[in-house]
């Protein structure tokens, strides 16, 4: 079967998408090497291109936008190395907390080869072309993580959780790309400690829900999780 041909029950559209992720993949991971000296520019799309065995035009055709969304696939590419290898896991005797963890921390360590890439594209989402980039960026990784570890919540839930855990997401990346310990040791730690912190704030949080006041009302009014999503999913694609 050739790149262009479909297996059957398979969508021509789909084939189609699965081909240029894999094409955006090759691209990125070849070019990380030269992101790590270079920082993520244009030249390093083309030279990752090239190295992937394709012509250094196709750098621009896989991504029209430019570096930004070389970082955004970076993400996306993590996310789904992590989603892949927690479902070879078996979590069953696993408490959340302890999902949560081997999920960003496996997440983590499927980075550690590009911690130096990873620093730099934190640059340049804190510049102000790429701020608008970053919060659409953290909320799909703990989207990510939420369902990689089988949450299926579909209430108020829904808005916590990921709230909650970007916290933890944010702030442990960024101790981990300073971390020197041995073996990421202390980010580990640190991950850890994060983690019963939002646990305790979770209870509060859910007390106040469960309340018969005006802040436990105003919770019961949020709008459905499937609808923020489908307007995320409208924002994110401009």
């Amino acid at each position: 079967m050739t790149n262009t041909e479909t297996t059957a029950g398979e969508s021509p559209l789909a084939g189609v998408t699965a081909e240029l992720q894999a094409r955006r993949d090759a691209i990125l991971l070849a070019m990380l090497p030269d992101v790590t000296f270079d920082g993520w520019t244009p030249a390093a799309m083309r030279r990752g291109a090239e190295q992937a065995g394709f012509d250094p035009r196709e750098a621009e055709a896989a991504f029209p936008e430019g570096p930004l969304q070389v970082v955004a696939h970076l993400a996306d590419w993590a996310n789904r190395q992590m989603a892949a290898k927690l479902a070879t896991t078996d979590l069953s005797a696993l408490k959340v907390r302890q999902r949560v963890a081997l999920a960003v921390r496996t997440r983590l360590e499927i980075l550690t080869p590009h911690k130096e890439a990873l620093r730099r594209a934190a640059a340049l989402l804190a510049m102000p072309h790429g701020l608008p980039l970053a919060p659409r960026l953290l909320y799909a990784t703990v989207d990510a993580v939420w369902k990689a570890v089988g949450d299926q919540s579909n209430d108020f839930n829904f808005y916590t959780k990921r709230l909650l855990l970007s916290g933890v997401v944010s702030s442990t990346a960024l101790y981990w790309l300073d971390d020197a310990s041995e073996g990421h040791a202390d980010s580990w730690a640190f991950l850890d400690r994060r983690i019963a912190d939002v646990m305790r704030v979770g209870q509060g949080i859910a007390k106040v829900k469960g309340s018969s006041g005006k802040a436990g009302d105003l919770l019961v009014h949020l709008p459905s999780p499937a609808r923020f999503m489908r307007h995320l999913r409208g924002a994110f694609s401009h």
